[in-house]
């Protein structure tokens, strides 16, 4: 497993840039070598910023979108026209407009797709065996105030999960509550992973995850900061902007 490096950007705005920037690269690198690279999104606003970054750099860039795979590493599970749903911006924004095809991109069960989460998180992990390349090129993560990453929250369940791909959360701490999520071990199957951070409310998550302590100046625990559970095998990148990294 890969240590940390850290990335600190003016703003917002910045960052995404930086992103972007590097993802088309990665991409363009692993097309070269022959493979076909498989990447996870997140959600939210900083993810919303690089979604359409690429779109403003990817149609000129190198990168053949006919040989991308996009997954996520959680979803919403909720109608599938819920602007909750992550995958609503990514392809409005971002997929749409580069081109990757629709059969690449392997969008997590909603409620039209699955009767459960449960049913839904096992047919997103048969997904996965089944087009998966048994390693992300890049796994995309936000990281919440209390340091969660995907849906793997402080103290829930799902952190001990050890014999899934996918897993259900049906009680999550922020709305809504039901949710699917890649789990820990499956995270930590890419070969990058990029954190991806913005904003002071993050300030202090990022110093408790990167400064390696919890509460009270104990060593930061998987179950207290999630975000401290997941490496790159061959890297792991913090990308911040100045206000998220004003605690460190």
């Amino acid at each position: 497993m890969s240590s940390p490096r850290i990335e600190v950007h003016e703003d917002a705005t910045a960052l995404a840039a930086a992103v972007a920037g590097e993802l088309l690269l990665r991409l363009v690198d692993a097309q070269v070598d022959g493979g076909i690279p498989q990447i996870a999104l997140t959600g939210g606003g900083i993810a919303q910023d690089v979604h359409r970054e690429l779109a403003r750099l990817g149609p000129d860039s190198e990168v053949d979108w006919a040989r991308v795979e996009v997954w996520w590493g959680d979803e919403r599970f909720v109608a599938p026209d819920s602007p909750e749903r992550n995958a609503l911006d990514a392809r409005a924004a971002f997929l749409s407009v580069v081109g990757v095809p629709d059969a690449q991109v392997h969008e997590m069960p909603s409620t039209a797709s699955a009767g459960s989460a449960e049913e839904g998180a096992a047919a997103y992990s048969q997904a996965v065996r089944e087009h998966g390349s048994g390693a992300f090129e890049v796994v995309m993560l936000g990281v919440g105030p209390d340091g969660h990453v995907a849906s793997l929250f402080p103290g829930h369940p799902a952190l001990e999960v050890a014999d899934r791909i996918a897993t259900a959360v049906t009680d999550s701490p922020k709305p809504p509550p039901e949710r699917i999520t890649l789990t820990l071990g499956a995270l930590n199957r890419a070969r990058s992973v990029w954190f991806l951070v913005s904003g002071s409310a993050k300030a202090d998550a990022v110093a408790r995850a990167l400064g390696g302590t919890g509460e009270g100046g104990v060593a930061a625990d998987v179950h207290d900061v999630p975000a401290v559970g997941v490496t790159g095998q061959d890297e792991t990148i913090w990308f911040l902007d100045r206000a998220s990294a004003s605690a460190l």
